[in-house]
């Protein structure tokens, strides 16, 4: 079996599971659930630069780096939506203080 055919194989169904996982999350819990996972998942970021300096064909060095720009996008917007939820449990106070 091709390891192209094989990986969008795994991609298919990981984004099945995925999605089936999300949807199954109460409203409550999602932002900071999500948050979380993606500010975690700076690992992929890890794996997707391995994958972009392994390359040896013009495609995968392509897909490496959109692989590296979508991780780092992922992990930003994690970082973004942490910290506005946590804005949220901060006092009028401290937050007043901040903006200093």
């Amino acid at each position: 079996m091709s390891p192209l055919l094989v990986g969008i194989t795994v991609f298919t169904l990981a984004a099945f599971v995925g999605f089936e996982v999300i949807s199954k999350v109460p409203p409550t819990l999602h932002t900071p659930l999500m948050s979380g996972a993606n500010a975690i998942s700076g690992v992929t970021i890890i794996g997707a630069v391995t994958a972009a300096g392994l390359a040896s064909a013009p495609l995968a060095e392509i897909l490496g780096f959109l692989a590296v720009v979508a991780a780092m996008v992922n992990v930003v917007g994690g970082f973004l939506v942490t910290d506005r939820m946590l804005e949220l449990f901060r006092s009028r106070a401290d937050r007043e203080r901040a903006k200093r």
